[in-house]
């Protein structure tokens, strides 16, 4: 019989996961140099950029920010190339190994965590992120108490962004969609929220990715069903 807490034992099945997963054949579609996978990351930038620029603002030199599952480094190295210093810049990590992958290709100054959002002091920064993290928790009370932490870090007037799944992958048990009611209802205070969806699904996108990039453009424009990500941002009061 497992005597783990849940919460703890979710942590290593996630731990479990992405030591698996990391390294290993399914990686192969991600593959940084495939074009629908440059056209995706570009898309989701400027989705990210346009929305941090109306809400947190257009200078990032002075806001404090923490990326939640922070991988590599990936986003915050984008942060800090639109203007972010890397000592207000926060990454935090349950693999060890990706942390120190981060570390090695990020500027200096940056502050690295392994484990939780336990370290930072209540009401301290500007912006919480989450990037596809939220659907790697299968556990709801894990759930919340991931945008609980989130919530609590932040300045008033800060904000929360995350970037995940609109629906399940049939093919990976080990996520779970996070539906725009679920969102919502983390931070059901919030005075102001921003939603919006993005990125051609990946399958239909793979599929595309020798037709003219024309056709996945009119597709996401123009069939917001088939896009499989949302952003969503919300304000703490």
């Amino acid at each position: 019989m497992n005597s783990m807490p849940p919460d703890l034992d979710e942590q290593a099945r996630i731990r479990a996961v992405y030591r698996e997963w990391h390294g290993g054949k399914e990686l192969a579609p991600y593959a940084w140099h495939r074009p629908e996978v440059m056209e995706q990351d570009a898309a989701r930038c400027r989705a990210a950029g346009a929305l941090l620029a109306a809400t947190v603002g257009h200078d990032l030199s002075t806001r404090r920010i923490v990326d939640v599952g922070c991988g590599s480094g990936g986003f915050l190295r984008q942060l800090i190339s639109w203007g972010a210093r890397p000592s207000n810049l926060i990454g935090t990590e349950y693999q060890e190994d990706r942390l120190a992958q981060a570390n090695a290709a990020t500027a200096r100054g940056v502050r690295w965590h392994l484990g939780d959002l336990d370290i930072l002091d209540d009401g301290s920064l500007d912006l919480a992120v989450a990037n596809t993290v939220f659907s790697s928790i299968l556990d709801e009370r894990m759930r919340h108490q991931l945008a609980a932490d989130m919530w609590r870090v932040l300045k008033p007037g800060a904000w929360c962004m995350v970037f995940d799944f609109r629906y399940n992958n049939p093919n990976n048990p080990n996520v779970r969609r996070v539906s725009r009611p679920e969102v919502g209802a983390y931070w059901p205070a919030a005075p102001q929220h921003h939603y919006r969806t993005l990125l051609l699904a990946p399958p239909i996108a793979r599929r595309l990715s020798g037709a003219p990039r024309l056709v996945s453009d009119l597709l996401a424009t123009f069939v917001p069903p088939l896009r499989s990500h949302f952003i969503y941002m919300a304000q703490k009061p």
